[in-house]
This record gives structure tokens, sequence and C-alpha cells, in this order.
């Protein structure tokens, strides 16, 4: 979005403060911009308003079903993997999640199942680097990184927002974004170091995360973090062990950024991020579906990016970037009793890389009446991954090996008609090349396809919008199927087509108090299915609500819900039949209600609820307590003190895509300061 534009819009949208400040330092920047009267006077600005919000803001200002988890919330839920931090998004569904060698993320019934940790459908990107999840058997999402690293959370779902990430996006988007060192030092010349220590009471764990944040020099800055965990097995709600679910990864961070110019307008920034995690004598199958026998596991996750940036003042047509990207998972793994059928299957080893260069340019400019906000790039990927777990016996290919190189052309307007209108088209080219390797040595395969969507929203000067998108997009086929040389020249296509509306004000109830909404229609298809065995389409629809209402008194609620009918054309009989979509997610309500009490205490109830899903591993309710505590004064004044009971009731349950049980009441506890 235009420099112009973004303030003009932001100063015009209707709240009190926290209703549309999405950062500290964007907060700060039009306080400034206020007459010197209405200016906070005598009082330091703290980055986030305590009071007048609720926990999430809601995104009510776009058409895109998006999701954003701050900061603030993520410390708040002391998550131990990603999927656990966002489960709590509607529309996203776990295949177990409480670690994150055998967690998977589902949304809107795509992404995660139980056999693989993905199917291509769900994007992660980190910093924005392509990574954290590949098609092999049995594995889960591999997306082992700490939610420590990180300062915010997206979500996009569904494939209208998606046409800048990828290609044969129908379920959405994760993206990450990690913390950078002027986070802590304010910006400001100095060197800062943040301890968290925490601990939860089911399985006994223990974490730790350390941040240095060092700025020498105003345009220069590094940060240096290192996160672990170590948890042992947990016990459902009948205090039954459950087996298998230890974890004890490690994840670090280095990142350095140095702007420089006569404005600061160019900048650099480099991000290293390394994640490990070991298991022993687990079984191969980390979702515990199959016994296949155990292994001894090692998952090692590296992201490296180098990104340079360049947005001159006063010039709204050039806002450029040009981000290299590298990312590598490799899993080593040997069976701890050697001698089975499947040896080939627990002694095989999995490595695969991505490197990624994007370059795109943002502007913004205006004719008349009618404004633009324009973003268009060019990415070039490339993907290799080692051939492995090749049968003796047959000699067929688990994984087979090859390369992946396309080139992608993306643009996205959103044009702005007068105050009310606005209107975003986006269109994505794919041009793919994929080479055999190893077994499959010789072969080669090119594909392209053209993809797009629009979306159309109009504002009200009541603060009421609605909208509507239509977007198609095709996945182009993998290396996991150059076994299968039908599918190598057949794209997976997919349309969805969404209808919503949002509303947002001040002074609704109360005189003083907020309320955002937003709720939108999905109806998604897709054909021409080569991700699922017997699966010839699979047509679903649904509604997700997220709600937020707050009053300046510190009371606040947050409101979200999902429901869907899932349903898959099963081609293994004859004529064929319309089912239940195995991997449909069920249907639920999360509430939250939350007291601030000054900017001292923030006090919340969670209460989750989940419909029986297809699956029948039952519906449930559990409720999950927090409260935060940020002493003002005193030996402990900059301390952050954070209690969560999870599952206080302490219930049995099982999600309905999940293959083990939750865990039952777990206690945690942090401590953290910044020195």
């Amino acid at each position: 979005m235009g420099k112009f534009r973004l303030t003009q819009h932001l100063l015009g949208t209707v709240s009190v403060l926290g209703l549309t400040l999405g950062s500290g330092a964007m907060a700060q920047d039009l306080l400034d911009e206020l007459p010197p009267e209405e200016q906070l006077q005598g009082e330091e600005f703290l980055g986030t308003v305590e009071l007048g919000q609720g926990k999430r803001e809601v995104q009510v200002g776009t058409a895109v079903p998006l999701t954003v988890i701050n900061q603030e919330e993520i410390d708040d839920r002391q998550a131990g993997t990603i999927a656990e931090l966002i489960d709590s998004v509607p529309g996203v569904s776990l295949v177990n999640g409480s670690r994150p060698e055998g967690s998977g993320i589902n949304i809107r019934g795509f992404g995660a199942n139980g056999t693989y940790g993905t199917d291509q459908k769900v994007a992660i990107v980190i910093d924005g680097a392509t990574t954290g999840s590949e098609e092999i058997y049995r594995i889960g999402t591999q997306l082992i990184t700490d939610p420590a690293l990180y300062k915010s959370v997206s979500v996009i779902r569904g494939t209208v927002g998606s046409f800048e990430w990828g290609s044969g996006i129908i379920g959405g988007v994760v993206q990450l974004e990690t913390k950078d060192a002027s986070d802590f030092t304010g910006g400001e010349i100095g060197l800062r170091f943040r301890q968290q220590l925490g601990y939860s009471s089911n399985g006994e764990g223990y974490n730790s995360s350390s941040i240095l944040a060092w700025q020498p020099m105003e345009n220069f800055e590094v940060l240096l973090s290192y996160v672990k965990r170590d948890t042992d097995s947990y016990d459902d709600g009948n205090g039954n062990l459950v087996d298998n679910t230890s974890t004890e990864p490690y994840s670090a961070l280095a990142k350095a950024k140095y702007t420089f110019g006569e404005a600061n307008e160019h900048a650099l920034t480099f991000a290293y991020q390394q994640s490990y995690s070991d298991e022993f004598d687990s079984p191969y199958d980390q979702f515990n579906v199959v016994n296949f026998g155990n292994v001894n596991r090692s998952t090692e996750s590296k992201v490296a990016t180098l990104k340079y940036e360049y947005s001159p003042v006063g010039n709204d047509l050039i806002d450029l970037s040009v981000q290299y990207s590298y990312s590598d998972i490799y899993i080593e793994s040997e069976p701890t009793n050697p001698g089975g059928f499947v040896d080939y299957l627990l002694d095989g080893d999995h490595d695969y890389t991505i490197d990624k260069l994007t370059i795109k340019n943002a502007m913004f400019f205006q004719t008349g009446a009618v404004s633009h906000d324009l973003r268009f790039g060019v990415e070039f990927t490339s993907k290799d991954r080692l051939e492995s777990q090749v049968s003796p016996t047959s000699g067929s290919v688990s994984v087979p090996g090859g390369k992946d190189e396309r080139i992608a052309l993306f643009i996205i307007d959103e044009i702005a008609l007068g105050n009310n209108w606005t209107i975003t088209p986006a269109l994505r080219w794919e041009d793919q090349k994929i080479t055999g390797a190893a077994t499959f040595a010789g072969a080669r395969y090119d594909n392209s396809a053209l993809m797009g969507g629009i979306s159309a929203r109009y504002e009200f000067d009541s603060g009421l919008a609605l909208f509507a998108s239509a977007a198609y997009t095709e996945n182009l086929p993998i290396i996991d199927d150059l076994s299968v040389p039908s599918r190598m020249n057949q794209s997976e296509k997919s349309t969805t087509y969404e209808v919503g509306a949002s509303y947002a004000s001040s002074d609704v109830f109360t005189g003083d108090d907020s309320l955002q909404v937003k709720a939108n229609v999905f109806f998604t298809d897709l054909w021409d299915v080569t991700s699922y065995s017997n699966i010839g389409r699979v047509d679903s629809h649904g509604m997700e609500v997220e709600l937020t209402y707050a009053m300046s008194n510190g009371t606040y609620f947050d409101l979200n819900a999902t429901y869907g009918d899932y349903e898959a054309f099963n081609t293994s009989v004859l004529t064929g039949v319309w089912e239940l979509w195995d991997n449909a997610p069920a249907n639920g309500v999360r509430l939250t209600v939350g007291k601030r009490i000054n900017e001292t205490w923030d006090l919340s109830w969670e209460q989750v609820v989940a419909k029986n899903g297809n699956n029948n591993r039952g519906g449930y309710g559990i409720s999950n307590l927090r409260a935060t505590y940020r002493p003002q004064n005193g030996v402990l004044a900059g301390a952050e003190v954070r209690l969560g009971i999870e599952n206080a009731f302490d219930r049995v349950y099982q999600p309905n895509l999940a293959t083990q049980v939750a865990a039952g009441r777990n206690i945690k506890l942090s401590v953290a300061k910044t020195f």
C-alpha cells in the first residue's frame, strides 16, 4: 500500500487507538502526527495498547481471509510448536501438534493428513523463504522451528491471497516473520539481552529462550537467538501415558540489518536459522498409525535469506526488494532393530533443498479518483531432492530424486475507486521443468500454467463492508510422482469463490467500546486429483467468523468459528460415489473472555468447542486459562510472568484429524525479562 494512502487509511478508520494500529512503530508515527494537545502527555509509549482492544485484531480492511498472530499473543500462548500456535485460527486444524516432528497443519481440509505431512496445497514461508514440508511417507511437516524466534505469524486461508507466494495453494499460506534486534533496542544504540525460562507440568517440560540484540550504530543491528526445549511424553486426561510424544528440539537464529544512503533508502538484511531434533527408538511412522518398526532419527532444518531493499523517499513508484533464500531439510534415519522387511524405509535418509530468487517492486500511483497499489515480480525456484527408500526386492522408489526448476511472474493490483470501492485482480504465470535423478535419470517433464483471481470490496461510511472473490489455481506435478508418468503432465486444478462482510466501529454499545467482526463463506472445487488415492474430485464449502469486542475498562471478547461441509468423489467403485472427505476438519467455536487491569494484568479464559467430525473421534469442549503479569515497579519492573492452564478440567479428547489422544491438564509457567 502506498505511503500516503496507508497513513490516510489508518487515520480514517474508526477505532479506539488499538483497533487499527498493528504495530508499536506505526502507532507512534501516527501519534506524532496528531496535534500536541491530543498526544499522550507525560507517558512513555509502550508499543502496544493495553486497554480497548482484544487479544487479536480482526483484519477487516481486506477481502482476503487473513489472520495475524502478533508478538503479544505468541508470548501469551506459550506454544511449543508452530502448529500449536496457529490452531486457534479459524479453518486451521492439526494432525497432532504437541511435538514438531509429528505435527501437521491442515487448512480448510488441505495440507497434512494421517499419511503425509503435506499435500503441497498449504505453503509455509519463513522470512520469504519457502520451506517446512515435503511429501514423505509417514513423516510430518518437518517444521521444527520454534515459535520463540518469531514476532508475527500470518495465515491466509484459501487461494485468493496466495498468488504472490506460489501456485497450487488451495488450503492457504502460513507466513512467519522473525524478530529483529530493533524490536528490543527500540532503534537506539545499545546492547539488550532478553532471557525467558519456561516450565510445563504435563511431561515435565523445560524451555529456555535467549536473545542478544546489539545496535552499535543507528543504521546497523544484529540479533542472536537460541531456544531449547526438553519435554517427556505427556499424559492424557485419564492420566495414561501417551507414548512417543517426547521432544527435545533446539532452534537458533542470527540476523543482521544494515541501512544506508542519504535517507537510509537502502537496506540489506541477512538471516540464518537452524533447527535440530533427535528421536531415539521412536516409531518410523511419526503419526503412530502403522507399525513399521522403530528408528533413531535426526531432523535438521536450515533457512538462510539475503534481502536488498530500495525505497527512495518521495518516490511512490519504487519500493524494490531483491531476495535470495536457501532452505534445506535433512533427515537421517536408521532402524533400531535391523532385519525387517521394510528396512529400506526405516534406513532411508532424506534431503531436499530449495533455492529461490525473488525480485519484486511495489508502486503507488493515482489517476483522478482511482489509485493503484501495484505489486509485481519474478521468482526463480530450484528444488533438489535426494532419492531415497528404494525397495531391494521390487526396485520401487518411495522417494524419487530429481530437480524441480520453476520461473514465475506475478502481479497484484489493489485498485481503489474513490473512498468506497477496492478491486484487486491478481495473476500468476508459472513454468516448470522437472528432471529425474538416479532411478529416473533421463526423465524430463515441462509444464506451465496461468492462474489468477479477483476480489472486490465495498466499504460503507458506517464501517460495514461487503466483499467477494474468485480464484483459480493449478498444482503443477511434483517430483514424488516421477514413478507414475501419467501424472507428470497433469496438474490439479481448483477454483475458490468467497463472499463475506465485515464491520468495524467504536462507540457501539457503551460509548467507549470497539467492535470488529468479519465473516466469509467459501466454495472450493478441486479436480484432476493426483494427490490422493482413488479420489477424482473434492468439493467443499463452509463459513468462517472472527470477532473481537473490547471496552475501555479492559474487558474484551474474542470469538472465531468454523463450519464446513466436505465431500470427495471416490473412484474406487465402478460408477464412483460421493462420500465424506477423510481430511475434513471438524466444525468448532473458540471463545475468549479477558480482562486487562491497567498495564499490569491480562487475565483470560478460552473455551474451545468442537463437534464430532467424520472420523468419529467425538466432540469435546476444553477450557484454557491464561494470566500475564507485568510488574510496573520494584525489582521485577519490566519482567513478564505468564501462567497458562491448558485443558483445565483434564478432559480426554482427540481432535478429528489427530492420530493421538491430546494432552490432559498442562500447567505452563514462564518468566521473561529484557536487560
